[in-house]
């Protein structure tokens, strides 16, 4: 009992308990409210999952015994809706139960389901057991649905993923489970189960693989047998052995841990080689691998490319699902593609360590992304059957190809660079090692503009622009092109560490030509399931860079294919086109330890593309250290011309439409920056280029000025007696890039006096009325260019005083000469009287004159002259006059008209 000092303190202890009391009740009630809701929100849900459960195991479909024997094939349509082959043919050997041993048995269900003889169609334990066996053991070692279950989504229901498709899936498991034994649902299994190459059933994949009975397998044979069926083409030890050997020690380990196996068999097993006892189907052995049934062999190698893609879809099995696939295969395409690669007149690489040089070409549709043709290779689909896919299969590094997409590009989109960007070319050595990259002619051009670099495909430029543009920024964007590139280095600028194949390289391109938006490659725009139902599969679409990005490198690589580009043979006429080479090269390692000459390469690549079709192509040999010569290279050009001019015929191709976001501007050619060509800038030197809108140039070039203007030259002054008018002519020449407008400045004086305006003049000659006989005339004539002015040219005229001839008499009397003669005509006859000079002021008396029309000659004081001996002496001359201004002059001393254009 406590203790208490007074009645006081109790009260208040007893009082300060009952609060207490009160909370704690307070408290209980509260959490039972909680777990209340709970309980009543699990059983509402509860209610309506049964419900909807219900609701769709309503709707599910009957079972029927014939769903569970074979499986259904599946039809691939190209674009026009027509059925080019079959995929899923029978090539099935049943096994009974009884005859399937124990192993085998125990390999399948340790990785598909290891409680199959304990739950009735549906494992709640393994449902909750997949993720935590998955995060554990690694992905794949156990997945969510049982064996039974697996049998009716092969056999009854759609593969399309839903929370109703599972519902029914579950209810029909419940009630195979219910109708057959344990032993006929595993045998159901086992027959129709696909395991790749077109073989159905576990008996028939034992003979295809191994060559013996399912009782002869070895247990690491048996656990890749049971592995296979998860991804069948993937897990194909012939396409992909490392993952073929992944998933058999998964299996094996599986084993393990269910107890069927030791812990010494299954180290044995998974030491024991991924290729042993595997049957040899390589080409020539005579044994090669399964054809696609019901196919013609010309559409085999894209119905590999339909194959790979339904299967990433999704769930699904186009050998045994029944599928109706709609391709985007245009036949037509395919066949000139297949053509060519098995033409007699492309001078294809000769046999190298007896090996078949190979190509593989992709062509797409440039605006959608769409796979039109997939050539496979040479012969391939005859003498090849289904061999190695050399368009899909061949995954290498793509050489100088990377250029547009790693380097230059990234740096007009970071930096707005424009297509006369300078770039050093120059030696060059990698940071942080003694690996010095040089050009494919081995010479460094120095400064050069982007769009040489690119297109005669300089290796230290496009080092440079990738590391101006950022490494992280060049990923980037190469990535959204499609490709999948881990780490960028300086090398990758020259396309080490990019490795793709055509279907994706094209891909790449295709966005250049559809101003900056990438499509995904794809061959399939809808598949149809059994029941009628469908998916309509789009492609991924999203802007990879700017309008002007893809503009300027489509207008650079357009160069390529010009005489002075690295893809000359390309070129067809008429069709506008841009393109890249690439080649790839050894390292010094494999170069030394396989005798490879210096010119030897692996692989030569050619992509390019039209506003309508974009195709690349891959040139080499299956084995890596089997080489190309330069020569060998080119053919690459080769079969891209022939494909894409096979395509073309007929279409009217547009050319690449300029965006308002990029201007052209006509530049100085070695400015840098850019600058404006002046107008005296040789027309060799000047270059149209593409600049961003908004940072063109706009400073003009001084390197070339305005050439000195030529003096007017044979300046001839002529004077014709008869009409007492003088005449003007003269020469002028301009330098051949000289296009300016030139005007002539006539002036004169009289009698040695001070010289005078005449008149202005775009002619080249002048005539000039009323000079006064017996006055010195000085002509001078300039040549005047805007503000700039030549040297005169002058000529000098002494007009003698004529004779006064004796009047007949019996001659009628000459009337008057009228006071404002009319212009007098051409006249081309030479002057007995005249006195021509040219630029020295020397006359030879031999001029001629051009001129119609007059200025009057202005007068002049007359001095008297010592009489002719033995002649009458002259009449006294008149007195001197002040001399006034020849034609009709205001007071700034030019003419108003009266000098006449000749």
């Amino acid at each position: 009992m406590a203790d208490y000092s007074s009645r006081e303190e109790k009260r208040k202890a007893q009082k300060g308990s009952s609060k207490n009391k009160g909370k704690k009740k307070s408290g209980k009630s509260l959490f039972k409210r909680i777990v209340l809701i709970v309980f009543l929100l699990g059983l509402l849900l509860l209610l309506g999952g049964g419900a909807l459960f219900a609701y769709y195991a309503i709707k599910a479909p009957d079972l029927n015994e014939e769903d569970f024997i074979d499986p259904l094939s599946s039809e691939v349509l190209d674009m026009n809706e027509n059925v080019i082959g079959r995929i899923g043919a029978e090539n099935r050997e049943l096994v009974r139960y009884d005859d399937i041993p124990p192993m085998v048995e125990n390999a399948v269900l340790a990785i598909e389901d290891v409680r199959f003889y304990e739950h009735m169609g549906v494992d709640a334990v393994r449902l909750g057991g997949a993720v935590l066996a998955n995060i554990t053991n690694g992905f794949g070692s156990e997945g969510a649905s049982t064996l039974t279950q697996q049998v009716i989504k092969q056999s009854v229901l759609t593969p399309e993923k839903s929370l109703e498709r599972k519902a029914q899936e579950a209810w029909l498991a419940f009630q195979l489970e219910r109708e057959y034994s344990k032993e006929e649902i595993f045998e159901m299994y086992v027959n129709k189960i696909y395991y790749s190459d077109t073989i159905y059933g576990i008996r028939t994949a034992s003979e295809y693989y191994y060559g013996v009975e399912l009782d002869e397998l070895k247990l690491h044979q048996a656990a890749l047998l049971a592995g296979l069926p998860q991804r069948p083409n993937a897990y194909n030890p012939y396409e992909n052995p490392d993952l073929a050997k992944e998933r058999r020690d998964t299996v094996l380990r599986q084993m393990n841990n269910h107890g069927k196996i030791s812990e010494e068999e299954m180290q044995q097993a998974i030491e024991t080689d991924i290729m042993d006892g595997i049957v040899d189907r390589s080409e020539g052995s005579g044994n090669e691998r399964k054809q696609l049934a019901g196919t013609e062999s010309r559409y085999d190698a894209f119905i590999d490319a339909v194959i790979d893609e339904v299967e990433a879809e999704g769930d699904f099995n186009p050998f045994e699902d029944g599928l109706k696939i709609y391709t985007t295969l245009d036949p037509e395409a395919q066949t000139q593609v297949e053509n060519v690669l098995n033409s007699d007149t492309i001078s294809f690489p000769e046999d190298m360590n007896d090996e078949q040089s190979q190509a593989g070409i992709t062509l797409l549709d440039t605006k959608t992304g769409a796979i039109r043709a997939i050539g496979g290779g040479r012969g391939f689909g005859e003498e090849v059957k289904r061999g190695t896919n050399h368009a899909i299969d061949v995954r290498r590094d793509v050489g100088s190809t990377i250029k547009p997409l790693l380097d230059y590009a990234p740096a007009i989109e970071e930096l707005e660079w424009s297509t006369a960007q300078i770039l050093v070319d120059e030696p060059y050595q990698y940071t942080n090692s003694d690996v010095s990259p040089g050009n494919y002619d081995g010479q460094y051009l120095g400064p050069i503009t982007m769009r040489e670099a690119l297109y005669d495909s300089r290796n230290i430029t496009a080092i440079k622009a990738l590391k101006e543009a950022g490494f992280e920024n060049g990923k980037e964007f190469i990535n959204g092109l499609g490709f999948d590139v881990e780490n960028v280095y300086e090398s990758s600028a020259l396309g080490s560490s990019t490795p793709t194949n055509t279907v994706g390289l094209a891909g790449a391109y295709a966005a250049l030509g559809n101003n900056g938006t990438y499509n995904e490659p794809h061959s399939i725009t809808s598949i149809e399931f059994r029941d009628g139902s469908s998916i309509e599969l789009e492609p991924e679409s999203e802007t990879a860079m700017k309008d002007s990005t893809a503009y300027m490198i489509s207008d650079m690589l357009k160069d390529v294919v010009e005489p002075y580009g690295t893809g000359p043979l390309a070129k067809i006429d008429g069709l506008p086109l841009a393109a890249k080479s690439g080649t790839t090269n050894y390292d010094e390692k494999t170069r030394n330890d396989k005798n490879i000459p210096d010119n030897g390469a692996p692989d030569s690549w050619f992509a390019g593309y039209t506003t309508e079709y974009t195709a690349a192509v891959w040139l080499g040999y299956p084995t890596y250290t089997n080489y190309l010569s330069p020569q060998e290279r080119q053919v690459s050009q080769v079969i891209f011309k022939e494909v894409m001019q096979a395509v073309h015929a007929g279409i009217d191709t547009p050319d690449f439409k300029k965006p308002d976001s990029v201007v052209e501007v006509e530049i100085e050619v070695g400015t840098s920056p850019p600058k404006l060509a002046s107008p005296y800038t040789p027309d060799n030197k000047k270059k149209t280029e593409l600049f961003i809108k908004g940072t063109e140039p706009t400073a003009v070039s001084k390197e070339f000025v305005a050439p000195d203007l030529a003096a007017p030259s044979n300046l001839q002054a002529n004077y014709d007696a008869d009409s007492g008018n003088a005449q003007l002519s003269w020469d002028h020449n301009q330098e051949g890039d000289d296009d300016r407008s030139v005007e002539f400045e006539v002036s004169y004086s009289v009698n040695g006096g001070d010289s005078q305006p005449l008149t202005t003049t775009s002619d080249k000659g002048l005539n000039i009325e009323q000079v006064e006989e017996g006055s010195s005339y000085t002509f001078s004539v300039v040549a005047v260019a805007g503000d700039q002015k030549s040297s005169a040219a002058t000529a000098s005229l002494d007009i003698g005083q004529q004779e006064e001839e004796t009047e007949d008499p019996a001659e009628e009397e000459t009337p008057p000469e009228e006071e404002n003669p009319e212009e007098i005509p051409e006249d081309d006859s030479q002057n007995d009287q005249n006195n021509n000079g040219g630029q020295d002021g020397n006359g030879d008396g031999n001029g001629d004159n051009d001129g119609e029309g007059g200025t009057d000659a202005p007068p002049a004081e007359e001095e008297p002259t010592e009489p002719a001996p033995e002649e009458p002496a002259p009449e006294e001359p008149p007195a001197p006059e002040e001399p006034e201004q020849p034609g009709n002059g205001g007071d700034d001393g030019t003419t108003d008209g009266a000098a006449n254009e000749s």
